[in-house]
């Protein structure tokens, strides 16, 4: 393998505090009460709209709410968001063999841009080679159009490239493009979505430190 390629919240970042306080203050607008962060940080994954459905069940506006919640996000997108623990040498082992590494998320470009550069850990991502959004190709994984775009960027033929990720929509979009794929255990996982063990990827890191032992052995 010559690259490795990550998917952001949930997988790298535990974004889940910092877009619940964001859900909590569109909930008292509406007069709504907020729900509990455990309950929230499982639906992430499926981005702003999904949380917004979550909170609210399907309502006809939900493109108006949707945007205010990404409105109030920006406005304070990194004071609690951190790298999961024992994610930290990770920049330094994939640097250690020689590794490209890149990010690949559903997020809009603009705002993982500004979640990176304003984490207080940001120097840790600094070897980033890339990253693409959920709106950087035009289409949002499952769809491999992403994972594809990537692989052009880095000049790499897709067998050469992992994709990590802790949404079974990353390892659909993996395996699509061609990608080894891994399942992460820690993520954002809904009630209604089987383990990351049933999603049929190529390996599965149960924890952060399984993670680093596999970049060291593939």
């Amino acid at each position: 393998m010559k690259a490795w390629l990550f998917d952001l919240d949930g997988t790298l970042l535990d974004t889940a505090p910092d877009l619940h306080r964001a859900l909590s203050t569109l909930l008292a607008e509406e007069d709504r009460e907020a729900i509990p962060l455990e309950l929230m940080r499982r639906y992430v994954s499926r981005g702003a709209r999904g949380l917004v459905r979550l909170a609210f069940g399907e309502v006809a506006d939900d493109t108006a709410l949707t945007t205010r919640l990404v409105e109030h996000y920006a406005r304070d997108i990194a004071s609690a968001t951190r790298l999961f623990d024992g994610l930290e040498p990770l920049p330094e082992t994939l640097k250690a063999r020689g590794l490209t590494w890149g990010i690949v998320t559903n997020k809009l470009e603009v705002l993982a841009r500004q979640v990176l550069d304003a984490l207080p850990q940001a120097a840790v991502l600094q070897d980033c080679a890339l990253l693409i959004g959920g709106d950087t190709a035009g289409e949002r994984k499952p769809h491999p159009a992403p994972l594809l775009l990537a692989a052009d960027r880095l000049a790499l033929p897709v067998a050469d490239i992992v994709y990590v990720g802790d949404a079974l929509s990353d390892i659909e979009a993996g395996r699509r493009a061609g990608m080894t794929t891994v399942s992460v255990g820690w993520g954002y996982v809904p009630d209604d979505v089987a383990p990351p063990t049933a999603w049929q990827a190529d390996h599965h890191a149960d924890r952060p430190r399984d993670l680093l032992a596999l970049i060291n052995t593939l």
